[in-house]
């Protein structure tokens, strides 16, 4: 009962943030999202494969996704049905009702059986979603419980700025807390952790100085 309360407050937190956000969220977003292109570059999904991206917000990756690999299944859930209604008009704006299917979830709490009807996915990918989830390791470990046997889970996210003046620094955090958002300073390590349990293989990298670190983890030939 408390999970699921705190689940429900934090639908209610991202609808309130993004009830008028959605509708400019991309224009600004694509300016310090960075590194996002480069995950789904990296995807490599395979022929037909299938593709959940977590927290997927207005369905712009997911778009992006399914034009880079024109015959994969794309699926993408979120905690915000605000964002979710935004998601659904992009989809069908871009012509791809029909290949990308979109529902309401946890992120840290969820079945791609219940909610999709597919056993296992080839590819799982969160995009600067960690720092908004309370609960992001727990978001690790459902993504990572999403995969068939040789799928990979994808992560970018908000780095620690490590290789940026001070100054810098200091200011986008007090920014982005504006927002909820969070970076995870454990993130490497927790990645390493989860990916041991699992028996997969992890790789982390540090993008633009520290802006954004990316996380892979899977079995890798």
């Amino acid at each position: 009962m408390a999970d699921t309360m705190l689940s429900q407050g934090h639908a209610a937190k991202m609808d309130a943030v993004y009830q008028t956000q959605r509708h400019f969220y991309d224009l600004t977003r694509k300016y310090y999202l960075l590194g996002r292109d480069r995950l789904i570059r990296r995807l490599a999904v395979p022929a037909a494969g299938t593709v959940l991206e977590v927290g997927c917000g207005t369905g712009r990756n997911l778009i992006a996704v399914a034009r880079r690999y024109p015959d994969a299944r794309l699926f993408g859930l979120d905690i915000s049905e605000a964002m979710l209604e935004q998601a659904r008009r992009n989809v069908a704006r871009a012509g791809l009702s029909h290949r990308i299917m979109l529902a309401q979830a946890d992120a840290c709490d969820f079945n791609v059986a219940t909610v999709f009807g597919i056993a296992a996915m080839d590819r799982v990918f969160m995009s600067y979603t960690l720092s908004m989830i309370p609960d992001w390791s727990a978001a690790i470990r459902a993504g990572l419980h999403a995969l068939n046997d040789h799928g990979q889970l994808h992560v970018v996210d908000f780095g620690q700025q490590e290789a940026l003046p001070s100054l810098f620094r200091r200011g986008l955090r007090h920014w982005l807390a504006l927002f909820h958002v969070d970076p995870r300073a454990d993130l490497f390590d927790a990645a390493k952790m989860v990916s041991a349990e699992s028996g997969r293989q992890v790789a982390t990298k540090s993008l633009y100085r520290g802006y954004a670190w990316s996380v892979e983890i899977g079995r890798f030939a």
